[in-house]
């Protein structure tokens, strides 16, 4: 089992007053090359699901078609993540030439950043670099474009065909796969979508190469990324972290000295207990995470985290499949009826088995996901629960 101590790094937050320069530097190189920078670096996205990001360009450059968009995910809505927020406000430019650099490799023209409704108090400084960018891609022979699009505040949103929907002007509802968006997304055009960090690693690897880039992680989770640190912690806030590293490690660092769970990936993650932490690795190997990482020490009732998860999913569930609409409402009534001792302990083997299914019957992310959180505290903290 190969791991990383704990590391900090410093990558992403530098000044991106050097941007420019790697832009020109990567436009002098073939496409495919850069397609197969990306692909050596094995760099993943960062928004949690893991799919390599130069094999999505590599897919979105050889679609068919003269029309085709780039999109930055920057609709953070996963409870216990804010590091997008703190890229767009610090390092935008960053973010940009990512995103430049995608539309010459696919052949894309125009851009968007899909910017949360709750971050919009950013976009007249976004608006600002975008233009200022766009007339230095001009300069640079590059015919790219950005533009800035706003959410609505639906976590499902987060979901990139429920993305491109809204978008398009229609209710957020995740599309049916295939088609995938690399071959017909926005508009029905071959489209990119990747969050905010990816873009930004997509500019570092262009920077410093990726054998540099190599030097970070493990096998199956190269490089570093940010967490959002957040509840019973020692230092809340943003942190930079070479990937592969124990959970152990990490609430050694950041605990408060009586972690009793970690749930990592914000709702939609595992909670961990304090007996798996050294067993468990942060990364695509063991757990992946989007960003969050919010730890709860002894004083915390697991049964109050997790109605508080279920409620949070029955809310933002777009109510389109049966599985994710009737799922999250059962669940939910469930716990609070083994609660209130209206139904036995027994019951929650059942809505386990719910949750499962779920996992399976569901038709996007958000329902997917649900038991992750529902089977892990079930399983490690069902006492709670129970009395």
């Amino acid at each position: 089992m190969e791991t990383k101590k704990l590391t900090r790094v410093d990558y992403i937050f530098r000044p991106d007053n050097t941007c420019m320069d790697t832009l020109k530097k990567s436009l002098q190189r073939d496409r495919d090359e850069i397609v197969l920078e990306l692909i050596d670096s094995g760099l993943k996205g960062r928004g949690g699901a893991g799919f390599l990001t130069g094999l999505k360009w590599k897919l979105a450059k050889e679609a068919p078609g003269d029309i085709k968009y780039v999109i930055c995910n920057a609709d953070e809505g996963e409870p216990g993540t804010f590091k997008d927020r703190e890229i767009l406000d610090r390092v935008p430019r960053r973010v940009f030439t990512g995103m430049a650099l995608c539309g010459y490799v696919i052949g894309a023209k125009e851009g968007f950043l899909y910017l949360r409704a709750e971050y919009k108090f950013l976009a007249p400084k976004l608006k600002t670099i975008m233009a200022e960018m766009n007339e230095e891609f001009k300069k640079l022979g590059l015919d790219f474009t950005l533009n800035i699009r706003y959410g609505s505040g639906a976590y499902v949103c987060g979901e990139e065909t429920a993305l491109i929907d809204s978008m398009e002007g229609r209710r957020g509802e995740p599309r049916n796969k295939p088609p995938f968006p690399v071959t017909e997304g926005y508009l029905n055009k071959p489209t990119v979508v990747n969050n905010v960090e990816t873009f930004v690693n997509c500019s570092i690897i262009m920077a410093i190469g990726a054998e540099e880039y190599k030097r970070f992680g493990t096998d199956s989770s190269r490089g570093f990324k940010l967490f959002s640190v957040s509840g019973d912690c020692s230092k809340e806030g943003i942190y930079e972290l070479e990937l592969g590293m124990l959970l152990s490690d990490f609430v050694e660092e950041f605990g408060d000295g009586d972690t009793k769970a970690v749930q990592v990936g914000g709702a939609s993650g595992f909670c961990v207990p304090r007996k798996k932490f050294n067993q468990t690795i942060i990364g695509f190997e063991g757990i992946p995470t989007g960003g969050s990482m919010k730890i709860f020490n002894s004083s915390r009732s697991m049964y109050h985290v997790l109605h508080n998860y279920l409620e949070f999913f029955e809310e933002e569930s777009c109510g389109q499949c049966t599985p994710c609409r009737v799922g999250c409402q059962q669940l939910l009534k469930g716990i609070e009826a083994v609660k209130s001792k209206k139904r036995p302990p027994s019951y929650l083997d059942e809505l386990v088995k719910l949750a499962k299914v779920m996992k399976v019957a569901a038709k996007c992310g958000l329902g997917q996901s649900v038991g992750n959180a529902f089977v892990s505290i079930v399983d490690n903290f069902r006492e709670e629960i129970v009395y």
